[in-house]
């Protein structure tokens, strides 16, 4: 049988990855976290098909023409990023389930692709607030920076009602609890 989708987005600063990663270290839910690609350059140790599918821009372009992204997003002029339907297919055609850390929009067309095979669930903070004093303390980021991260998370979360669940990261072990039932409730389903 073929696997799931697990759909997570969340405004910056809100834990999404902090909570991906402790489900994936607990290890009792059978998911594997999707590889993106990318038209930018490798960093560091990153390795192609590990860290991201590196591909040149025209690449990436040619397989927008040839519709093989669930979802992509151009972040600045030819840096563009995506979720391959192949790397979807990959996970999902052995059983196991896929999870995609995505924004709000690539997070609706992947709903709307697969419908009741994926669960959309959104990471939300307490208040607007909190995620400004969250971001504030973190201390990596210009005032300005901050001011636009905290727009487009007033943006995002707009969207939470478009989701098929939404957990509040007021704490964050009740939060990686909260996630935790929603993706085995509807890895029962």
């Amino acid at each position: 049988m073929a696997g799931k989708i697990i759909i997570l987005s969340a405004p910056s600063g809100c834990g999404k990855s902090t909570i991906i990663n402790a489900l994936l270290e607990r290890g009792d839910i059978d998911m594997q976290f999707s590889i993106s690609a990318t038209s930018r350059k490798p960093r560091g140790e990153e390795k192609h098909g590990v860290h991201y599918y590196f591909l040149s821009e025209d690449e990436f372009r040619d397989k927008i023409a040839r519709d093989e992204f669930v979802e992509y997003e151009e972040v600045y002029a030819g840096r563009f990023y995506g979720t391959l339907k192949s790397e979807i297919d990959r996970i999902t055609s052995d059983g196991h389930n896929v999870v995609l850390d995505i924004d709000v929009k690539g997070a609706m067309n992947v709903k709307r692709l697969y419908g009741e095979r994926a669960l959309a669930l959104f990471i939300m903070p307490p208040s607007v607030n909190e995620l400004r004093r969250r971001l504030e303390g973190r201390a990596t980021d210009a005032p300005e920076v901050i001011d636009e991260r905290v727009r487009k998370a007033e943006y995002e979360i707009g969207f939470a009602p478009r989701y098929d669940a939404t957990v509040v990261n007021d704490d964050l072990a009740t939060a990686i609890e909260d996630t935790h039932e929603v993706i085995t409730e509807f890895l029962s389903r």
